[in-house]
């Protein structure tokens, strides 16, 4: 990274716009605490080889079906109305949706598990058969829009299931740059994550502590997010503290050079 930053600086680049993405961090009860979904990105990926993270990636165009003006919200979305999500990660209505529709699709793209239901009381059981699965390859291969296969099942997206937790921006350096918002939320009752390939070499539960041990390799925010959510011993103490949280401000990973042209990373919060 501070190569990196010492050649962007050097060349007076200008940065790559940062897209909008979606992070989804999956926790299930284990014990007394709680543990963590984690994948290792495979080692052809343009962006985060071969580093831990969780679920996610950046918006689709098809994640929300465009203008529903004249169709009930409640048909399409469960959880908190638009506007109320627009206002907690600080996003027009239409990107806010993105975003939700976005974590909710790459949680299943990369875990196998759908936070969505028939009604906003419901959740989907079991969705590891052949037809499910038939149905995530599709979506991964872009045949299939994420509303249109939602709409084709009569389901809606469970967003009150997410938790917002943070927002980071790449440093302008990079050349693949997100604005990503991470999600924390709960396995639901009676489904399973996967191996599913794809993106992922490797998948692994473990409590937090275990996974920030120092032995995988992991970007900042990945990091960051693990030391944060392991201080909370419980799921509850974990959602709770969630909701108290600023998800709508980004955090700016940047490099600082000192006199001697030395560079360090500086993470603004979090750490």
């Amino acid at each position: 990274m501070v190569e990196q930053a010492r050649r962007f600086a050097a060349d007076n680049e200008q940065p790559a716009e940062a897209r909008l993405a979606s992070t989804v961090v999956l926790v299930r009860p284990a014990g007394s605490g709680y543990e963590a979904f984690a994948i290792e990105r495979v080692a052809t990926m343009a962006f985060a080889a071969g580093m831990y993270a969780f679920p996610g990636g950046a918006v689709d165009p098809r994640d929300f079906p465009g203008d529903r003006s004249t169709v009930p919200v409640e048909t399409e979305w469960a959880g908190p109305p638009p506007a109320a999500w627009a206002t907690r990660l600080g996003l027009d209505e239409g990107p806010a949706k993105a975003v939700l529709y976005a974590a909710v699709r790459e949680v299943f793209e990369e875990s196998g598990v759908l936070l969505a239901g028939k009604d906003p009381t419901t959740v989907v059981g079991d969705v590891s058969g052949d037809d499910w699965e038939a149905a995530r390859v599709a979506l991964i291969e872009r045949r299939v829009g994420f509303a249109e296969l939602l709409a084709e099942r009569g389901l809606v997206p469970r967003t009150d299931l997410l938790a917002p937790w943070s927002r980071w921006v790449t440093p302008e350096f990079e050349p693949r740059r997100y604005d990503t918002y991470f999600f924390v939320a709960v396995l639901p009752t009676g489904q399973r994550t996967r191996d599913v390939g794809g993106e992922a070499a490797h998948t692994r539960w473990a409590r937090p502590e275990e996974l920030f041990d120092g032995s995988l390799p992991m970007l900042p925010p990945t990091r960051s997010t693990l030391r944060q959510i392991g201080r909370y011993e419980t799921v509850d103490a974990l959602l709770a503290a969630a909701g108290a949280r600023d998800a709508a401000t980004p955090v700016r990973p940047r490099v600082e050079f000192d006199a001697d042209g030395n560079g360090t990373l500086v993470v603004p919060i979090g750490e």
